[in-house]
């Protein structure tokens, strides 16, 4: 029997249960076509947007794809039929894009997207969820450095970040030394300041053990914490928080967290209280014949205890390798082969700009495994190396890479 696969999404899930379904293709036959469906030309490494230095964030596809026979189609899909077995597309560009794909397997994984909050003059924000929100803030910055942009107005060199959870933490850190350079390239002199707004009364309050060092790279970047706030609208020149409290800041970064694609919502099956599909041990979506989810629009018991899969690509990768597997299994005739999912290890890096890292092990991030230099030498392995495909087009790496295998905890351990 042969048949089509089609992958929804080239983020961490996607890409890695595309190149998975190629692998198990050739060592088990059973699989006509793999087609991955995402907008634009590049994988990107999400993860770090938060960084100054973009230019390493984007993967092309074809370099990935191509050598091991995975066709890409540049659209977006605008919705699944499940029952007829097709996804209808959406070609943003112009590009020759087909009205729909039908398919055998279906894997979803459409990720996720910043969840903004519902308050006036959200669109004033900035934000690092993507490469594209990533180049606006620094495009910004770049303004503010050239001089001419809020010149003279209260709050010129100013960030507030709403969000003081990883994504907020992170960029919170960098904010100040780029501040910095935009005031020291615009040729003025004076403080920079940076504040991050958050409902948790201290900073790090969800980070368990990591909390006393986080507070610790905060006060040493010269980030204030503004605790136990909520905002209440967002302008160009500021924010007003829930209390009426004005602060003015040309630059304000959302970090409010992620929802799942609404494309979960097309399969009419109850989605949990992040818009996530709730997957079986094989990432099967529960309900929903021969389709399969993986990454941050899919929720997936990840060990014996009942933890679940959180938004990360620490549990994406793994997931899409694992679903993208299975899906070819399925197509070859092969069930027995198929593998079913579990993470029972799981781990946070935190990034904490020039101060470091801080590096925890465990749900409740209770074991403090290294901070500082030495945390920060692990997330720039994990950044640098560690989340990327192999990038010299070798048709074997990227296929033993794509091995449905969960990689063993970051060294530094």
């Amino acid at each position: 029997m042969t048949g089509r696969i089609v992958v929804v999404g080239g983020g961490f899930a996607g890409l890695w249960a595309a190149a998975a379904a190629a692998r198990a293709r050739d060592l088990l036959g059973g699989v006509e076509a793999v087609t991955l469906v995402a907008p634009g030309r590049f994988h990107e490494i999400r993860v770090r947007c938060y960084e100054a230095d973009l230019a390493p964030l984007r993967v092309a596809y074809d370099d990935v794809l191509g050598p091991i026979g995975i066709a890409h189609v540049d659209a977006t899909v605008a919705g699944i039929d499940a029952a007829g077995r097709q996804v209808a597309l959406r070609a943003d560009r112009g590009n020759g894009a087909p009205a729909s794909l039908g398919y055998d397997r279906l894997v979803l994984a459409a990720g996720s997207a910043l969840r903004l909050p519902d308050v006036p003059g959200v669109a004033a924000g900035f934000d690092v969820d993507t490469v594209t929100g990533a180049e606006r803030l620094a495009d910004h910055l770049a303004r503010l450095g050239e001089g001419g942009l809020g010149r003279g107005q209260a709050g010129r060199w100013t960030a507030l970040v709403v969000g003081g959870g990883l994504v907020g933490l992170e960029i919170a850190c960098e904010l100040p030394a780029r501040l910095a350079r935009a005031r020291d390239r615009a040729g003025e002199a004076g403080p920079v300041e940076t504040i991050v707004i958050d409902p948790a009364a201290r900073a790090g309050a969800a980070m368990g053990a990591a909390a006393p060092a986080i507070r610790q790279a905060l006060a040493a970047a010269g980030v204030a914490y503004r605790g136990g706030a909520g905002v209440a609208e967002i302008g160009a020149a500021g924010v007003t928080l829930s209390d009426g409290t004005r602060l003015p800041a040309l630059t304000v970064v959302l970090a409010t967290g992620f929802r799942a694609s609404p494309l979960a919502g097309d399969l009419d099956v109850p989605l949990d209280p992040l818009g996530r599909l709730p997957v079986d041990a094989l990432l099967r979506v529960e309900g929903v014949p021969d389709v399969y989810a993986a990454g941050d629009v899919a929720v997936a018991q990840a060990d014996a205890a009942g933890h679940r899969t959180v938004m990360s690509c620490q549990h994406a990768r793994p997931m899409g390798r694992i679903a993208g597997h299975n899906a070819a299994c399925d197509l070859a005739g092969r069930p027995q082969d198929r593998i079913p999912f579990a993470a029972p290890d799981y781990v946070t890096v935190l990034d904490l700009g020039a101060w470091g890292a801080a590096y925890t092990a465990g749900w409740t991030r209770e074991h403090l495994v290294s901070v500082g230099a030495a945390a920060k030498a692990v997330k720039r392995t994990i950044n640098g190396s560690r989340i990327y495909p192999p990038l010299d087009r070798d048709p074997a790496a990227i296929l033993a890479a794509a091995a449905p295998v969960i990689q063993a905890r970051p060294a530094g351990s």
